[in-house]
């Protein structure tokens, strides 16, 4: 696995009322879920990038009312007239 080092202002942590360990945690989590959203990351992919299981994953997606299936609308278009 790959480590990102960020650097922060030290108050960060502090205004938002997290541990570093709590910041990662949701910096992961809403990463994953941003690059799920815009088609970047199956919800297998996504859910490693959060370190979270699907299933984990799946009931994060639905915590923040976030769309649980993306759907590219232009493939759907196209298996739609093959149909």
């Amino acid at each position: 696995m790959t480590t990102v080092t960020l650097q922060l202002p030290d108050d960060v942590f502090s205004a938002l009322r997290r541990s570093p360990e709590e910041f990662v945690r949701e910096l992961r989590v809403a990463a994953a879920i941003h690059w799920y959203e815009r088609g970047e990351l199956s919800q297998e992919k996504a859910a490693r990038v959060a370190g979270l299981s699907r299933a984990q994953f799946l009931m994060e997606l639905a915590r923040t009312k976030s769309n649980a299936f993306v759907v590219d609308f232009e493939d759907l278009k196209r298996e739609l007239s093959l149909g």
